[in-house]
């Protein structure tokens, strides 16, 4: 003899509706995903002027993202904002050395090896950085979202940056497109 059909009330249903309800709330709260993040807070409505991924021997290492206010075109004297997202894993010892060996190259005035130690930390696929200037002489860094140090010197935007948005750059095409041209 078969048991009767009984059926129970979930008790997780209340739960999953409460949480959709949150969720819901949240998502009205925060439009875009942009109202809490640092381009929110310190570029006026920011925008992607350009993108590109960059590559070395071919191999893809991150894709870079410009932001302006309001997709404006690049000035180095205009608020932006640099995002890159890496799609590959690279120590901390390595991302200091490039970036420090990058600078020089390019001729530029480099921070100290222990100020970017503060700044910088080793990267998994998929982690970002995001670079603010705060005028010519500051910019801050944010590691997926969190403030990880404020590099301060004499020109530093500039010396940093054009590592990526300069005129001689490792890649030409990888700048334009990343300047939106």
């Amino acid at each position: 003899m078969a048991p009767p059909n009984r059926s129970r009330p979930s008790l997780l249903r209340p739960i999953f509706e409460l949480l959709r309800q949150a969720i819901l709330a949240l998502a009205m709260v925060l439009p875009c995903g942009l109202a809490a993040s640092p381009l929110a807070e310190r570029l006026d409505d920011p925008k992607v002027l350009g993108s590109s991924t960059f590559r070395f021997l071919g191999l893809p290492v991150y894709d870079a993202r410009l932001y302006t206010p309001g997709g404006a075109p690049f000035d180095w004297n205009q608020e932006f904002g640099l995002k890159l997202t890496y799609r590959k894993s690279i120590a901390q010892k390595a991302l200091i050395k490039s970036t420090l060996d990058e600078m020089v190259r390019q001729g530029n005035p480099t921070p100290t090896a222990d100020q970017l130690q503060a700044c910088f930390q080793a990267v998994s696929k998929g982690d970002s950085y995001l670079a603010i200037p705060e005028g010519p002489d500051k910019i801050g860094f944010w590691r997926n979202g969190s403030r990880t140090c404020t590099l301060s010197s004499p020109g530093i935007t500039r010396a940093f940056m054009s590592i990526f948005l300069g005129s001689n750059t490792r890649s030409a095409n990888f700048t334009r497109q990343l300047k939106g041209q």
